[in-house]
């Protein structure tokens, strides 16, 4: 897929999303696009949008870069960015209980997930569908839903600001929510609840993760 028809796909996502979230595609060029609410983008020094240091920081040599999804250049062990970073493994044609978390979420889709996003100006709940290579953000305490639509163990890396697993605002639920005595937070993930689909894997993202699996073993042959 050319990056003009990467940014026509992303833009069909980008008017859905709701204020605050965003979308990453890291294509298998090292072409990198990103997308929100104001539309679609190339990430990137050559990028048509506007100069590299819009959106990009010098990474460590010239001619390299960095843009900072957790933190930022000033983070240091007096300003820290209190994060926490996992590999998850999500078991086939499953979904977690819908949820929201105390601190911002970044998770990056290595199969087929769909992730439902709760729109609080919209009122509605919003079907993004993942695919390797897509990174969403989702800002803090958006109630939010996520699922395998594969029937093979999906692997995702999760980034948390703030609090880890055990901590009791890692992952709010509408029954959480309620015992708070959160009215609003719990309403709106009753919504993501009744809203929730595992969904499917298209006969195309069938074709395109064979292939994958093909070149993944080519590779592993020639090492």
């Amino acid at each position: 897929m050319s990056v003009r028809s990467g940014l026509r796909e992303l833009e069909r996502l980008a008017g859905r999303l709701p204020a605050g979230a965003e979308l990453y595609r890291l294509r298998p060029d090292g072409r990198v696009l990103l997308a929100d609410r104001d539309g679609a983008r190339e990430l990137g020094p050559e990028a048509p949008h506007g100069p590299a240091g819009e959106e990009l920081l010098r990474f460590i040599d010239e001619g390299q870069f960095a843009h900072y999804l957790v933190g930022d250049a000033k983070t240091s062990p007096e300003r820290p960015s209190n994060a926490t970073y996992k590999l998850g493994i999500v078991a086939p044609r499953s979904a977690f209980t819908p949820h929201a978390h105390g601190g911002e979420h970044l998770v990056l889709s290595l199969g087929h997930a769909a992730c439902g996003l709760y729109d609080a100006e919209r009122r509605r709940v919003v079907e993004v569908p993942l695919t390797p290579g897509l990174l969403i953000r989702i800002p803090e305490l958006m109630p939010h839903s996520f699922a395998n639509r594969g029937r093979e163990p999906l692997n995702i890396l999760a980034a948390n600001t703030g609090y880890g697993i055990d901590h009791e605002d890692y992952a709010i639920t509408a029954a959480e929510a309620e015992r708070r005595s959160e009215t609003e937070l719990a309403e709106a993930l009753r919504a993501v609840e009744r809203g929730q689909r595992i969904g499917t894997v298209s006969r195309r993202e069938r074709l395109a993760a064979g292939l994958r699996r093909l070149a993944a073993t080519l590779e592993e042959s020639t090492r």
